[in-house]
């Protein structure tokens, strides 16, 4: 048995030695003749080339090139998404979970500018990377960082590991090798030991100017107040704001802040008191509102902006403080139960007023649903439909503004899946919170029967009181992201949404505040499955404006191959009640959302259809035209490509191409003009979390031009010369695949192997800076077209 257990321990050496792959060969090095800025030389270097891949939870490894902080932590095999956790982790936010280099190598992160080899060589992760690329710089095969099985190499075998496994797939991954000048650059900074900012460069990242500071004084004071109704404001505000990146009045384009608990007042640096969920215990009685300066790189996908000036500050204040509250303003405390419930936590503030606050920031609320806290949302997002429109119920029609004892008695059905991140495995698809919805669903009906027994008109949608107001937004869906636009965008959508107070509420604090991207399965999951139900009483609420003998037609249009809408026909009580709307067609969605925006809305905020491609129901587009040289022709051409499930769209839906940045140069006497190509891809219904793609009908897409820039993750870009026009619009009206139309896809289209690609890349991030100087951030890269 003994010479057994030998040869076969022999043999299984010999098997495994044979399978793994040499260490990696260190780089070769030479010391640079001069010393390399990480501020002048390499962070520029960064944005362009590194951190449009290395930002938020989606990098790979959670590699963060944004900020030299991100760096200096280096990389992890932790993984942020696994869809199977059955426990929640600790979290791993930069900037808060951790502030020194030894705390995160105490959280299992590694060094990836380390050098272990002797001075003529670097056998660094981040030098290894750049070097296989520079050596082996073609794009070959199919990339998709974010769903391809990486290696996250800590050392030279494990680089090995990977370099065997990922032969061509060195860093900038799967997109063109940096310039010899670029790549020279960040070796000689490595070799040099790979240094951060000099202490008077750091002092100047963190510390906010001159005029940002007056301002953030002011703020601050009003926000630490000691009286209980500023205590219970600033905690309402700070629930809401806390992933804002907020501009001060006359600052930098470039210049935000985050608003945070601190452990120590002002003048002292902040501190910020570590949450996993703003509304969590900080644990300790006294605690300060503060600012503090960002400072690492903006990307789009988590910038999130909100103005803070003397208007917002004195409007806030008018809402908040010089309003008459009906309950006694008090203390209230941090227990689980509480805190999870905004309609308890903050019962004394009158609902008007959280109402109205949350519909001055509407754009900004939605925003964080449809971007939030998790940078890689189709779980989050295959909730939703892939094009819709929202609007609000106005204050004085919506019942639980009318009547605050109303929601008061409805708290226990209000409450939603966010008291644990790590919730019960057997509870994952319990009906509970279903079964809350519907209970508040019935008691809302019967409590706008007593206000309003004929029903509502268009008075009851909220038209805005400034031009800057959003009473409508356009949420587009592009897979596993989407982008919130203030204004009515697009064609004619399947589904709209009317939201009210209590259903505004519910989304943020359910998608946004208590959602953990570190919880466990049954945590993320109940609050995907809550959101259906969420998503089901917005529609609700605009099908009760629609005569009532189509309602129900209507709604279970939306939810083909479902029998949700069956099973919940007298639960949703859509025929309690007449509509007080009108109407002189038989085409009611679109008569409704035409009156309402020519009407209403129009009046007060200057918002109108998109004239690209809004065509009423029972009119039909035009015919593309002839010839493609005026503005005027090209405008008829892009509103003439609406038939739906053309051979192009289904061309590239099929590789998850979704939205497309277009150039369209040498205009005559005009400057190039950029236009997203969106892509709405129909699904039978988005009442199931599991098996989406049964529930696609590809016959059914549609693509929409929408000028300038939607989403943050641009999946193609496009560059088309004005005389080139009419070959592009034929591409994408009659592509089937043939020689001719693929090669005109290869004249049109850049792939990420293009020797142009970084060219073209910088072209978009340039405009889009020009165009949106305080709403623009790096674009990220990681779903560029796989090939």
């Amino acid at each position: 048995m003994g010479l057994f257990y030998s040869i076969f321990f022999t043999a299984l050496v010999f098997f495994l030695s044979a399978c793994s792959a040499p260490p990696a060969p260190p780089v070769k090095v030479s010391k640079p003749a001069h010393d390399v800025s990480f501020i002048k030389d390499v962070q520029p270097i960064l944005n362009k080339r590194c951190v449009v891949c290395h930002s938020c939870y989606n990098s790979p490894c959670q590699a963060k090139f944004s900020s030299y902080e991100g760096i200096d932590r280096g990389g992890s095999k932790i993984l942020v998404y696994d869809g199977g956790r059955l426990n929640a982790i600790a979290p791993t936010r930069l900037f808060i979970d951790a502030s020194t280099t030894k705390e995160w190598r105490g959280k299992g992160f590694y060094s990836l500018t380390q050098n272990d080899a002797n001075a003529s060589y670097n056998d660094s992760i981040m030098l290894s990377m750049l070097h296989e690329k520079k050596i082996h710089p073609d794009v070959i095969g199919s990339y998709s960082p974010e769903q391809d099985d990486l290696i996250c190499p800590r050392n030279r075998q494990e680089m090995g590991e990977y370099l065997k496994k990922k032969p061509n797939h060195g860093m900038p991954y799967g997109l063109p090798a940096l310039s010899l000048k670029e790549y020279t650059t960040l070796a000689d900074w490595i070799t040099l030991g790979a240094k951060g900012p000099t202490p008077a460069q750091q002092k100047k990242l963190i510390t906010p100017s001159k005029e940002a500071q007056k301002q953030i004084e002011i703020w601050e004071q009003f926000l630490n107040k000691k009286d209980f109704k500023h205590i219970i404001t600033a905690r309402y505000l700070y629930e809401h704001f806390f992933l804002a990146h907020i501009h001060f009045q006359n600052t930098s384009n470039r210049e935000f802040y985050r608003l945070v608990r601190s452990s120590t007042p002002a003048p002292l640096t902040p501190k910020e008191i570590a949450t996993i969920r703003p509304f969590d215990d900080p644990k300790t009685e006294k605690f300060y509102y503060r600012f503090i300066k960002i400072h690492a790189t903006l990307v789009r996908k988590t910038h999130m902006v909100v103005s803070f000036d003397a208007q917002e500050f004195k409007r806030i204040k008018q809402q908040f403080i010089d309003t008459k509250w009906n309950i006694k303003p008090h203390q209230v405390g941090y227990d689980t139960k509480t805190s999870a419930n905004p309609f308890l936590a903050f019962e004394q503030i009158p609902p008007r007023v959280r109402y109205q606050f949350l519909l001055d920031h509407a754009h900004y609320i939605i925003m964080t649903f449809i971007r939030g806290p998790v940078c890689r949302g189709q779980i989050a997002l295959n909730v939703i439909h892939d094009h819709f429109w929202v609007m609000f119920k106005d204050p004085n029609h919506d019942v639980g503004v009318l009547n605050p004892h109303f929601l008061s008695r409805q708290v226990d059905n209000l409450s939603m899946p966010i008291e644990s991140r790590s919730q019960n495995l057997l509870k994952t698809f319990s009906d509970a919170y279903r079964n809350h919805v519907i209970r508040y669903i019935g008691a809302k009906a019967q409590e706008e029967k007593k206000f309003f027994p004929q029903g509502e008109g268009l008075e009851s949608i909220w038209k805005g009181e400034r031009p800057q107001d959003a009473p409508i937004l356009t949420v587009y869906r592009h897979f596993d992201s989407a982008s919130v636009h203030k204004g009515v965008l697009g064609a004619l959508p399947r589904t709209l949404w009317v939201i009210d107070y209590a259903q505004l509420e519910r989304i943020y604090y359910s998608l946004v505040a208590g959602y953990d991207v570190f919880g466990n399965v049954a945590h993320q999951t109940n609050i995907r499955r809550y959101m259906d139900f969420l998503r089901l009483e917005g529609e609700r609420n605009f099908i009760t404006y629609l005569p009532k003998d189509v309602r129900f037609e209507m709604l279970n249009s939306w939810y083909i191959k479902s029998d949700l809408i069956v099973d919940t026909k007298k639960q949703l009580h859509l025929t309690d009640l007449p509509s007080q709307v009108h109407y002189a067609t038989d085409h009611y969605k679109s008569e409704l959302i035409q009156r309402i925006v020519k009407h209403h809305i129009l009046k007060t905020t200057g918002i109108d259809f998109d004239n690209l491609n809004y065509t009423p129901d029972g009119k039909h587009p035009p015919k593309m035209p002839d010839r493609f040289d005026s503005v005027a022709n090209i405008t008829i051409a892009t509103r003439s490509l609406t038939a739906p499930g053309t051979g192009f769209i289904k061309h590239v839906t099929n590789d998850d191409v979704n939205v497309m940045y277009v150039r369209i140069k040498d205009i005559p006497e005009h400057k190039d003009v950029v236009v997203s190509l969106v892509v709405n891809r129909w699904h039978d219904n988005v009442n199931s979390l599991f098996s989406e793609g049964s529930r696609l009908n590809p016959d059914k897409d549609t693509l929409e031009f929408v000028k300038g820039f939607v989403g943050s993750y641009p999946n193609g870009f496009s560059v088309v010369s004005f005389e080139d026009l009419g070959e592009f619009f034929d591409l994408i009206q009659n592509f089937d695949e043939n020689k001719k139309y693929l090669q005109l896809l290869g004249k049109f289209y850049i792939p990420r192997s293009s020797e142009k690609f970084w060219e073209t890349y910088d072209w978009f991030q340039k405009r889009f800076y020009e165009d949106e100087p305080i709403e623009s951030g790096l674009f990220d890269l990681n779903r560029y077209f796989r090939h």
